[in-house]
């Protein structure tokens, strides 16, 4: 890294998308999305009968459906960089348990998928691996149990509450390819704003993601409109709306390229899930099944990922303790050098 005041990382060996395939739940596939996506099971339950163990069967599919897409032997996959919502990340530990690679347990929260990525990637970049996989996932029903109430107690949801995705991606990464390359990755800092609603996630990891935009910014000198897409995930509509404010008082303004990974989920009129989508699942699968296509369609050609998560714990909340947010950021090119001369 060099100077410990700078938190940008330019990937010297920029690796290669090589492969990516997202899995999802009904809901999600009723969605704007939902046909681009590579599974969904319209139970969601994944043939298992626990949703604990459905959510790692969807998360060992979508792996499954990578490392095909990418034409690659799992025999030559060196390690996995995965996370969940799940405690101890369980979902991921029981999902990929068969694969038998070197495995990097993570928990980031909704902004793992982005870590994943991140870690991964610099680890190919620096030449310890030749090829690794991201993964994460979220699961409506185990995020419920675990963090809100069992689903049959029927609680009303606030009007700020967002809607955990039933969802998977996965990313293989590779030391070569034709891209989309991961070409700069930024770690986010623990931002604490005192926000304590477990109904408001936005609002809690609105400010972490307003201040790794900004240090992006400032950094390398690069402007909002030098991208095609700027994505949060998953702030939905009150995290978004907070940022596009905030970063325009900041000087950057976002208008044009911003969106959020919540808010492309699901749709506004038709789906009911207030504030937009969230969960380790949400961006993972919007990456996975939307963007990385639509970028090596040549849609776009950079895209600049951050995604955001909220470090809390069912105890932390009963404590009354405030909800320390996250963003990750993680630069996709067609361009292997980064350049965005052409966006």
């Amino acid at each position: 890294m060099g100077d410990a005041d700078v938190r940008v990382l330019s990937l010297k060996n920029p690796p290669s998308a090589v492969g990516f395939a997202a899995a999802v739940g009904q809901k999600e596939y009723e969605g704007p999305l939902g046909s681009e996506f590579d599974l969904h099971d319209e139970t969601g339950t994944f043939g298992m009968d626990t949703w604990e163990k459905s959510e790692s069967e969807m998360q060992r599919l979508a792996l499954n459906l990578a490392l095909s897409r990418g034409k690659c032997d799992p025999a030559s996959l060196e390690a996995v960089f995965a996370g969940d919502l799940m405690n101890q990340c369980t979902s991921s530990a029981y999902g990929l348990l068969g694969f038998g690679k070197p495995y990097f347990g993570l928990y980031g929260a909704c902004s793992t998928f982005a870590e994943a990525s991140m870690l991964a990637s610099a680890m190919i970049s620096a030449g310890y691996f030749q090829k690794a996989a991201a993964v994460s996932s979220s699961h409506f029903c185990s995020a419920e149990r675990q963090f809100r109430f069992p689903l049959e107690y029927g609680g009303q949801r606030a009007p700020t509450a967002q809607w955990t995705a039933t969802a998977a991606g996965a990313l293989i990464l590779c030391k070569e390819g034709k891209g989309p390359y991961i070409t700069e990755v930024m770690p986010g800092v623990i931002v604490d704003k005192g926000i304590n609603d477990i109904n408001n996630m936005g609002a809690a990891m609105a400010p972490a993601a307003i201040d790794s935009l900004c240090t992006y910014f400032t950094e390398t000198g690069k402007k909002p409109d030098d991208f095609d897409l700027i994505l949060t995930g998953d702030l939905g509509l009150e995290g978004h709306a907070i940022t596009l404010t905030l970063m325009k008082n900041q000087g950057f303004d976002m208008t044009r390229v911003y969106n959020d990974c919540g808010l492309l989920l699901y749709g506004k009129e038709s789906q009911d899930v207030h504030c937009g989508g969230s969960g380790c699942g949400c961006s993972a699968s919007v990456i996975c099944g939307h963007i990385l296509k639509g970028m090596a369609s040549g849609k776009w050609k950079n895209v600049l990922y951050l995604a955001t998560g909220a470090l809390m714990s069912p105890n932390s909340l009963k404590q009354g303790a405030a909800i320390p947010g996250i963003a990750h950021l993680v630069h996709f090119s067609m361009d292997r050098s980064g350049e965005n001369s052409d966006a």
